[in-house]
């Protein structure tokens, strides 16, 4: 299983329209070679670099339910069909990256499950994980940087 972004590749910068205090949209997603076992997808989106400014794992994006045959994820949207949680900023939905003090990373992260989950809108990613614990069937990851706006 693959997932990638048209705007930018592993470990390189995501785009500044993306970050939460500009248009916070998520970026686009493309997805591929997905098991023929998935029944559904999930995608986790963290920043374990917040756990210094923060004191914990930042998430940014929780969402389930995601469709198997989906091939990408448009920018700002919601992939059809899907169920989002509760990101660290206390919304349902996307919230971009905001690091406080430095670049820090961003882990997209595609779990193949071989059932579909039955969890209430809004979930927290710790609810997510344990639904889906005993139910990946593969995963793959896809990281970028993201540094804070800073006047010149």
């Amino acid at each position: 299983m693959r997932l990638s972004s048209p705007t930018f590749t592993d470990g390189e910068s995501i785009p500044e329209k993306h970050g939460y205090d500009t248009e916070n949209t998520n970026p686009p997603l493309r997805i591929e070679d997905v098991p023929a076992s998935a029944a559904s997808l999930a995608l986790v989106v963290d920043d374990p670099d917040a756990q210094e400014p923060a004191g914990k794992i930042w998430d940014h994006w929780v969402v389930w339910n995601v469709v198997p045959d989906i091939a990408r994820i448009e920018t700002g949207s919601t992939p059809p069909g899907a169920t989002e949680g509760e990101n660290d900023f206390g919304e349902i939905g996307y919230g971009g990256p905001n690091p406080p003090d430095q670049e820090h990373i961003y882990y997209f992260r595609l779990y193949a499950l071989d059932t579909k989950l039955d969890l209430d809108a809004g979930a927290s990613k710790e609810e997510l994980h344990e639904a889906m614990e005993t139910q990946i069937v593969d995963e793959t990851e896809l990281r970028g940087t993201y540094a804070p706006n800073r006047p010149n």
